[in-house]
């Protein structure tokens, strides 16, 4: 058994806009230990995501909020320290929800075994993890793309507009990516191989995306939503499809949004809007996973790993997503694989 402390990041306030730093509170505790049927973790890898913020706030949701001066948590890879669950013993490598923190003791049956080659342990968390199979079942199941249709992707160069984009290359569409950088946009269209790509940040949105959409837009991947999302919502074709996966420019605020009312738009071109989440398919992941590893094994799907340092880096990491400060998945790296 370890001896060191555990670091466990708290929730202590709820946020005002972006969160800060007070927000959160480190404390150190004695290792747990595992009861019957449990597992004693390490991290290795824990995952910041934008679904967090949401949960920050005492409001209703698809999954309850975060209570105040308890442990955040969110996908974790870690190492079996000690196990009390024929399932898993000392050293097997596995992934599931878990705590901020070096260690965690999590029920057997929510953990999953992964693997760390031909791919990285970390993939458990990006492609080959929820952010892969949200691209995959929103795209295919709500978008479903058809050679030669338009494809836009809002958050393009993030952990699921990365997949989204490469899934609607392979199924022959035309694919264009919305990110906040020249160096977002450049790795779309130079390493991801999307046909253009748009700057929210330096380019004038409306007549950018119209340049790059001459036929309209048939599929809209929307995770920002906002005032970039108002202006592919004016270039939808009849039929159009836009799965809702996520909403990162609202995040922080503090008021309703205002923005224009899109049903017109939806009427008249008989568009299909959708939200989902990816645990609505969970019957399905097994399927998913299939194709998405086959897909990555093969090199048809690149993938990127913003890795951060440090679970004392953690919160930073968080901060990150709403800066644009990740290409690709955001990730904290918290101990290595022994």
């Amino acid at each position: 058994m370890p001896k060191e402390v555990n670091r466990r990041i708290l929730l202590v306030n709820r946020p005002k806009g972006m969160p800060e730093e007070s927000d959160f509170k480190t404390v150190e505790s004695p290792i747990p230990e595992p009861k019957d049927g449990e597992v004693l973790i390490r991290t290795v890898y824990l995952s910041v995501d934008p679904y967090m913020r949401g949960r920050m706030r005492d409001v209703k949701s698809y999954v309850p909020p975060f209570s105040l001066n308890e442990a955040i948590t969110g996908g974790v890879v870690g190492q079996v320290e000690a196990s009390e669950h024929p399932g898993y013993r000392a050293g097997d490598l596995v992934t599931g929800m878990a705590e901020w923190a070096d260690y965690s003791v999590v029920k057997g049956e929510d953990l999953n075994r992964v693997q760390n080659d031909p791919v990285p342990a970390s993939t458990a968390l990006s492609v080959l993890g929820m952010p892969g199979l949200t691209a995959y079942f929103g795209l295919l199941d709500i978008g479903q793309p058809k050679k030669g249709e338009t494809v836009v992707v809002s958050g393009a160069a993030g952990a699921v507009g990365t997949v989204v984009g490469q899934i609607a290359k392979l199924k022959g569409c035309r694919v264009v990516g919305i990110a906040g950088s020249r160096k977002k946009t450049d790795f779309l269209t130079k390493e991801l191989g999307f046909d253009a790509a748009v700057n929210y940040k330096e380019d004038d949105v409306p007549n950018a995306l119209k340049k790059a959409c001459p036929n309209g837009v048939d599929i809209y991947f929307d995770n920002v939503g906002g005032e970039v999302s108002d202006a592919v919502i004016r270039l939808i074709n009849h039929q159009a499809r836009i799965p809702i996966c996520g909403q990162i420019a609202l995040y922080n605020l503090e008021k309703p949004d205002d923005g224009p009312r899109i049903q017109s738009q939806l009427l008249i071109n008989s568009a299909l809007m959708k939200g989902f989440i990816v645990r609505d398919y969970r019957d399905r992941f097994k399927e998913g996973m299939a194709q998405l590893t086959e897909w990555v094994s093969q090199g048809k799907i690149q993938y990127r790993e913003n890795v951060v340092q440090g679970l004392d880096h953690t919160v930073k990491a968080f901060q990150g997503l709403f800066k644009g400060e990740n290409l690709g998945k955001q990730l904290v790296k918290v101990s290595e694989i022994r």
